[in-house]
């Protein structure tokens, strides 16, 4: 069995979201919002499907003025037993630093919230890795992953010593991600979690085409041949890390 712990496979990403769905087969996916409207469409999607749970959150870059409402929304349905999660939270200066005490302090309102309720956080962080950082260390009592992590070794040694977990995806099999490469080959698999950010991020064979959790197999096996330990061994450990990291009942 496998896990893809970080996917948005919502009604607005595919026209043929049944057959994405179905060729998952008897595996699992943590379907992610980052928005109002995605975040419904997370609870709706779970609710139809056993195979499939979720996370709920407000992606830095989905920021509006009704930020305490939404807020308010993710508190109401953090009960929802297929709610694992809150999630995709973090920071994003990929487009400037303008808004980034905004940014900081609705992160640090949701993390207030996975605290509060005792849920694992699933952190999209993009030229942010210090800022990012500085606000994690202070919840070393939160389960926390980096969803699609991007930076360097140095930084992943760094958060090793917060027990974070690195969701890694289709990038590492691209040809020229010598970063990723080098830091899935330092960390140890017990701290990683196989994803595929579909739709996006498509792996090798499927660069440039739309993404899907079934995919996900292809992170496994270049996982393994960085590590040159088995695909089996891959799946074993990786599904035990996501069972883990969202105590999923399964």
């Amino acid at each position: 069995m496998y896990i893809d712990t970080h996917c948005h496979i919502i009604p607005s990403e595919y026209d043929n979201l049944t057959d994405v769905i179905n060729a998952l087969e008897n595996n699992i996916a943590i379907v992610s919002g980052d928005s109002d409207s995605t975040n419904k469409e997370v609870i709706d999607v779970i609710s139809k499907y056993p195979n499939l749970y979720g996370t709920i959150g407000i992606h830095p870059n989905e920021i509006d003025n009704d930020i305490d409402q939404s807020l308010k929304y993710i508190e109401t349905n953090l009960s929802n037993p297929k709610i694992v999660g809150i999630g995709e939270i973090g920071l994003d200066y990929h487009y400037g630093k303008d808004d980034a005490k905004l940014q900081k302090d609705i992160f640090i309102k949701q993390l207030e919230l996975a605290r509060k309720y005792n849920m694992p956080v699933t952190i999209h962080s993009r030229d942010a890795a210090l800022d990012t950082y500085e606000i994690i260390k202070n919840y070393r009592d939160l389960k926390i992953t980096y969803h699609c992590y991007s930076y360097s070794v140095e930084m992943s040694e760094i958060l090793l010593k917060l027990n974070i977990k690195f969701g890694i995806g289709g990038v590492l099999t691209f040809k020229n991600s010598k970063t990723i490469k080098d830091v899935v080959k330092k960390i140890p698999l017990g701290n990683i979690l196989l994803e595929t950010d579909s739709p996006y991020l498509a792996p090798v064979p499927y660069r440039g085409k739309k993404n899907m959790p079934s995919y996900v197999v292809y992170v496994a096996k270049k996982i393994a041949e960085i590590k040159n330990i088995s695909y089996e061994e891959v799946l074993k450990v990786t599904t035990y890390n996501a069972i883990k990291q969202f105590d999923l009942n399964v």
